[in-house]
């Protein structure tokens, strides 16, 4: 089967899974049931809205990956920012704000404070 452009590959998914260490966690951060994280990773396609998320989701945990155990990534990516005016990384991630994210790790990466 060839895969189509909108689809979102398994592996990314499984990469998101792993590295914010489970499904139910994957799910709670989407905010759908854990089942649909199986059912993804069982062949179904997410919808739009929850691949754009999980697009998201696997670029900056790549980028943090660079940088932090697995571990310290997820504390970031759930924990209040300073350089995002006290927001969590990933509610920006869910809003389609990624370059703010990025901008945030860049300023981590510099050990800047806010």
């Amino acid at each position: 089967m060839i895969a189509h452009e909108t689809e979102f590959p398994r592996a990314k998914l499984q990469r998101v899974v792993d590295q914010l260490g489970g499904q139910s966690a994957v799910a709670d951060v989407l905010g759908v049931h854990r089942s649909r994280v199986s059912r993804w990773l069982g062949g179904d396609q997410p919808d739009p809205d929850n691949q754009a998320k999980l697009e998201g989701l696997e670029f900056v945990l790549a980028r943090l990956s660079r940088r932090m155990a697995p571990a310290t990534a997820r504390k970031w990516l759930t924990g209040i920012n300073a350089h995002l005016g006290h927001r969590r990384p990933v509610d920006l991630i869910l809003h389609n704000r990624i370059a703010e994210v990025l901008a945030a790790l860049e300023q981590a990466e510099l050990d800047s404070y806010a």
